[in-house]
This record gives C-alpha cells, structure tokens and sequence, in this order.
C-alpha cells in the first residue's frame, strides 16, 4: 500500500467515524469539544522527542494527524473546506515561502531563509489589506501573528525572534547576561521590601497585592531574558525545559526509590538525607554505560 492509499484510508476512516451509524462519541464531537485533545496530542508529541522515544513518537505523530482529519471531516459537513483544500493550502504556502528552493531566489545560510520568510509574509499581508480596499486597516505590528493563546515561553521566543529579525536584539550574548544580572538585581530588590516571614511557607497570603504584582513583573523579566539567551545559542526553551523537567522526574524518583528501601518517608527524610541522595542520582546519570 502506497502512502498516498495509506493516507485515503486514514481520510476513509474518520469519514466513517463521523457518518450515521459510527461512532457515538465522535458524531457527538464539535470543533470546540476537540480543541483540547488537539493541545494534548501536541504536548505528548513534545513529551515523545524530549524522552527520544522514537516509537511513541510515531504513534503520538498519529494521533496528532487524526486532529487534523477530524477538523477537516467536520469542516467538510458543514461544506466549509475539506482535506484537499488543506493539503493544497498547505503546499501552496510551502513553495510560495521557498522561493530560495522553488525559484530563482537566493539563500545561503538559515539566517537569510528567515528574513525572506518575514519579507514574504509581510508581502501577504499587504496584498491582503489590498483585496479588501472598503475595509479601514490599521496598521500591523510584525508581532500580530503571534497569537496571544500560544503557550507563553514559545509566545517569549516567537516576540524575541520576530524582533531580532528586524534588527531589535542585542549585539552579543555579554549583553544578555548582563541583563540577566540587572533583572535578578532587581528582583531582589523587590523580595528585600517584603514584610518579615512573608516567603515562609503557607505565609505568601501575606504579601501585599501591589508588592506581589512587582514580583510578578520582574518574575517575568527574568523569564524573558532567559528565553532570549536560548535563542541566542540556538537552544528552543521549551524543549530544554521539557528536558530539565524529564530530568528532575527521573532523579526525584530514583530518590523515593532510594528511601523506600531504607523504610523513609519524604516527609521523613531529612533536607541532607535527600540532598545526599540527589547528588547521588546525578553521579549515576553520569557514569559511563
């Protein structure tokens, strides 16, 4: 079976699905009921290559797919598109933003790839305005095609990158460090003029609403500046984070394995007791295999 029959079949299948005297459950789905699957689905993709487990990958990639025959199966009840409209939306977009590979443009490294990018999108965007010419436009900002619902680190790398693209950026990553140390300065700051015992656990009720809006905001700054310096080497901050989290899991686990067997409690355990086996679990990590 070609991939082509294999894909039809997968179309055929859902079709099925969603026809009278299918599923139930899925004739009972709507566009809105299914949007949270679809950010499920994607967050396991994510969980998949953070682990390199390459088989669940693959499943996880299925069933990130079935999002997008689901939506274009109820798209095509209610005659709004169907999957050939998206499959040719798709590869439309795709030659018309390579111009560098489908035309006679020209470049040479990744960096040029991006700014072509921004340049064509640009473009569409004026030829949209152009098409409606009765309609009142205001001015766009490059930043308005990043939604506002993404998730808000991959939002911080895509503001960041959008802005480094026009030149907005720092001209070496000193400079970002730099920033960096000013935003914990200033953070500090903020944590000295809190009343006394206020970070005591359970005791945050007491920080004051103005006081806890500061924090917020150099909370975040910190953030940001974080996300830049990925961007900077290259790094996606979601993936690393998701990494760190993986990472965390297996050590904090090993740990509980650890004090299980010596009949400990964490709550039992002493901050040493668990600190000393934290070290041990990363010295084991670190062996060679």
């Amino acid at each position: 079976m070609s991939t082509g029959q294999k894909f039809e079949r997968a179309v055929a299948i859902v079709a099925r699905l969603r026809a009278p005297g299918g599923c139930p459950w899925d004739r009972e789905q709507t566009f809105d009921s299914i949007t949270k699957y679809t950010l499920e689905e994607t967050y396991e993709v994510l969980d998949a290559i953070a682990a390199r487990d390459w088989p669940e990958l693959a499943s996880e990639l299925g069933d990130l797919l079935l999002q997008v025959l689901f939506y274009s199966e109820m798209a095509q009840e209610i005659k709004a598109f169907n999957i050939d409209q998206v499959l040719d939306a798709l590869s439309d977009k795709l030659i018309s933003r390579h111009p560098h590979v489908f035309g006679d443009v020209k470049a040479n490294d990744s960096a040029q790839v991006l700014k072509n990018w921004e340049a064509l999108k640009a473009e569409e965007r004026r030829s949209k305005a152009e098409t409606t010419p009765n309609q009142q436009h205001t001015p766009e900002s490059i930043l308005d095609s990043i939604s506002r619902k993404t998730p808000a680190l991959l939002e911080a790398h895509k503001i960041s990158s959008k802005a480094c693209h026009v030149g907005f950026d720092w001209p070496d990553i000193e400079g970002l460090f730099d920033k960096l140390e000013e935003e914990v300065h200033e953070l500090k700051a903020h944590i000295r003029n809190l009343p006394s015992g206020a970070l005591a656990p359970r005791n945050q009720s007491r920080i004051p609403e103005t006081l806890r809006s500061h924090l917020e905001d150099e909370v975040g700054d910190l953030f940001f500046v974080l996300v830049n310096i990925a961007r900077y080497l290259s790094v996606e901050p979601e993936m690393a984070l998701r990494r760190t989290n993986l990472k965390f899991r297996r050590r904090f686990g090993w740990m509980e394995s650890q004090l299980r067997d010596e009949g400990v409690t964490l709550e039992q355990a002493s901050l040493d007791k668990m600190e000393e086996l934290w070290q041990q679990a990363k010295t084991l990590e670190r062996a060679p295999k």
